[in-house]
């Protein structure tokens, strides 16, 4: 029987923990937004415009490395407390590449590391 490679990431805007599952082992890694690196920076920014277009620009880029991650897997669940689970899964919905991949979004509070590890071994019982 093949291994379905699974995945889950608890995510807000500036941080995304990422959870593989496998045989029953929880592997963690996380991503950051380049956007909280920035945040001081935007304050010397004349123009809310300029400041707005440069925000999205790091926000996409932080999605990005999240769906070239997504790809390796064929399971995965995004949840978190914010809606960029939900910014990140409508972005994902215009790439044909991630037809195939099984991607689900559940709303979540704060969690703990181990309250993260126990939601995605629950979830891909």
């Amino acid at each position: 029987m093949e291994n379905i490679k699974q995945l889950g990431i608890w995510m807000d805007h500036s941080n995304a923990f990422l959870m593989e599952l496998k045989n029953d082992t929880i592997l963690t890694n996380s991503v950051v937004s380049e956007l909280s690196d920035h945040e001081s920076e935007f304050n010397f920014y004349k123009g809310e415009k300029l400041i707005h277009k440069k925000q999205r620009h790091l926000q996409l880029s932080y999605y990005k490395k999240l769906g070239d991650i997504i790809k390796k897997y064929q399971e995965v669940v995004l949840f978190g407390p914010t809606d960029a689970k939900n910014e990140l899964i409508n972005l994902l919905k215009t790439d044909h590449l991630f037809e195939d991949i099984k991607i689900e979004v559940i709303n979540s509070d704060k969690m703990t590391e181990d309250q993260m590890q126990t939601f995605v071994r629950e979830y891909f019982k």
